[in-house]
């Protein structure tokens, strides 16, 4: 028994590496776990074509929102681990739904075996013009003595932009009022008018309002400064210590697809974001590309569950 399990071993051995150099010999699904049309989406199907072109067979983009992306990601975990099936997770998916204490049908570390990062999206800590603060420094001391009185949009209740708002006034120890939103797109008309004081918000959208001085911009939350806006401070170099958030996106296979397979996507996804087209049009929508190992991923994945719990515990943030 024991030659024989020791002849298995080899061969299984010996097989695996064989599979992975004609890998992929049939289309490869690639699950999004939201709309179509939406930016996860659109950057989605752009990777799927550089895919397509680069490994010889095509990468379709299989749309399964529902449940804020926990249906898709559901789908992504228990996919036979055969390198077939690979899928988008984010911040949302894998760090907000389990820190927010979510009853998920997956494990956000166990059920899955991360490729690579894709990218990711700081924000930007904008104000309505009218305050008459210039630096994150002015704003904490001007919150300080107005209590309560300033307020901040998100795109939700529990929303990251929601956090990253709760985690700026934790920090600093001020106290800053939340105001939900249903679109991103009211509350910077809001903003712009003076109803709105401040919001942690998406830099494509805002952009064209921050350069034509309709919105300011204090600082970004990234841990460095970004391209389309290199006049703008990180908020650790505006004194926030170690404040980072982003929206970030990676991509995945289940738990169980051979190491060989998963080395060879992450090698192929090196190329992509490396590729200078592909970076600038991945920049002009507010993504810094992030390409790196595995081991990364599932680093993050820990490290943002850990951090946002630990807000959520503090402050008793609750999704509706």
């Amino acid at each position: 028994m024991n030659r024989f399990v020791t002849t298995m071993l080899a061969l299984i051995a010996t097989v695996a590496p064989a599979a992975a150099q004609s890998y992929p010999d049939r289309a490869v699904r690639l699950i999004v776990p939201f709309p179509a049309g939406s930016a996860t989406d659109s950057l989605s199907r752009v990777l799927a074509q550089k895919f397509a072109a680069r490994m010889g067979q095509q990468f379709v983009v299989e749309n399964r929102p529902g449940a804020s992306g926990s249906l898709g990601s559901d789908i992504i975990a228990k996919a036979t681990p055969d390198g077939y099936t690979m899928g988008l997770i984010t911040a949302s998916t894998h760090a907000l739904a389990p820190a927010l204490g979510a009853k998920l049908p997956y494990d956000p570390v166990k059920d899955f075996k991360p490729i690579s990062m894709i990218a990711a999206a700081p924000y930007a800590l904008v104000l309505y013009a009218g305050i008459p603060v210039k630096s994150v420094s002015d704003l904490v001391a001007l919150a300080k003595t107005k209590p309560g009185e300033l307020n901040y949009g998100s795109a939700g209740l529990a929303s990251l932009a929601h956090l990253a708002g709760a985690l700026f006034a934790t920090q600093t120890g001020i106290n800053l009022t939340h105001v939900p939103y249903r679109s991103s797109a009211q509350s910077s008309i809001d903003m712009i008018t003076g109803r709105l004081d401040m919001q942690f918000a998406t830099v494509a959208p805002t952009l064209s309002n921050i350069r034509d001085g309709k919105l300011r911009a204090l600082a970004t939350t990234g841990r460095k400064r970004l391209s389309v806006l290199p006049e703008v401070p990180t908020m650790i170099e505006s004194g926030v210590a170690d404040y980072e958030v982003s929206l970030w996106m990676a991509y995945t296979f289940p738990a169980g697809t051979p190491d060989e397979i998963v080395a060879k996507i992450n090698g192929e996804m090196k190329a992509i974001l490396n590729d200078p087209e592909t970076a600038e049009a991945l920049r002009k929508q507010g993504f810094e590309p992030e390409p790196g190992p595995p081991g990364a991923v599932t680093a993050l994945i820990q490290g943002e569950i850990d951090k946002w719990r630990a807000l959520v515990n503090k402050t008793g943030i609750k999704t509706e």
